[in-house]
């Protein structure tokens, strides 16, 4: 059985979802069809990372039917903009080859443009209405940008994806979401992003901590799985990305152990309070300019 989230609005969206960052495009329509061929429901993707057109490939390809998968995916800065964030929507559902998408949510907070951001949501909150989108929300959203954007705009982000891993937890970020009833989803939820090409000082491997392997040794279970029940066990969705596909089956396998309330706080004072990927607040605006070409 799925383990599912019930969003903000009523939509409910599978807890586990396979993750697309960076994964070549000819790796990309392989890596969601072995992912749905072992249950998962959930695939998580971005205009930015150039691979959607592969993603809607691989949901064909395996013969799962469309209503059957939650496709999330996200706008790119250079897109924002009311009109603009319109016209992106177009270019995902094209690139995909369907024609509703079940979340779409605002790549980067760009608080050096963030009346394009504001512009952009509400377009999201057009597609909402008009029944294009079955929900909307945003990511790398700190407390203060999220504050700013209910200031507003009038309906509250369903989900915020936020780098989140046991050396890097956010709590500031977990509490503005839960007292706001928005869904924190981590991308990076098993640390990878500790190998994040150019970014951070630190470069230790979560997946090899001590205490991470003492307690999946516990379990019989890998440290992937451990922090992956982790994620589900505190009410977080988790988009774990590879195109392994012994390593896709192994992430989905999370459903049937649990960990102890001890190990659950053991695994949260792992917490660095240092950032692996790159910082919302910091401006890269030769990156937010990079054109997102049309379907």
């Amino acid at each position: 059985m799925v383990s599912e989230l019930t969003l903000n609005n009523g939509v409910t969206m599978p807890a586990i979802g396979l993750g697309v960052f960076q994964s070549p495009p000819d790796e990309t329509a392989a890596a969601v069809e072995a992912a749905l061929g072992v249950g998962y429901r959930h695939i998580d993707t971005a205009a930015a990372y150039g691979n959607e057109r592969e993603v809607g490939e691989g949901i064909r390809r395996s013969g799962v039917d469309r209503a059957e998968v939650f496709i999330e995916t996200k706008v790119w800065v250079s897109d924002y903009g009311y009109d603009q964030t319109l016209h992106a929507f177009d270019k995902a559902v094209g690139k995909l080859g369907v024609e509703e998408l079940d979340l779409l949510i605002l790549h980067q907070p760009a608080p050096g443009r963030f009346e394009k951001t504001v512009a952009a949501y509400r377009a999201l909150e057009s597609l909402l209405a008009d029944g294009r989108v079955r929900a909307i929300g945003v990511s790398n959203f700190m407390p203060h940008h999220l504050g700013q954007l209910l200031a507003e705009t009038e309906i509250v982000p369903a989900v915020n994806q936020i780098e989140l891993h046991p050396y890097f937890t956010q709590p500031a970020v977990q509490s503005a979401d839960a007292e706001h009833g928005i869904l924190t989803q981590a991308w990076s939820p098993i640390g990878g992003i500790t190998f994040y090409p150019g970014w951070g000082d630190q470069r230790r491997n979560v997946m090899q901590d001590p205490t991470i392997a003492s307690i999946a040794g516990e379990h019989d279970r890998t440290p992937a799985q451990v922090m992956l029940r982790w994620h589900l066990q505190q009410g977080r969705s988790a988009i774990p990305k590879s195109t392994n596909p012994v390593r896709i089956a192994e992430n989905f396998d999370v459903f049937d152990f649990e960990l102890t309330t001890e190990e659950l706080t053991r695994i949260d004072a792992l917490d660095t309070g240092v950032r692996g990927g790159p910082d919302p607040d910091v401006p890269r605006d030769e990156f937010f300019d990079r054109a997102i070409p049309d379907a």
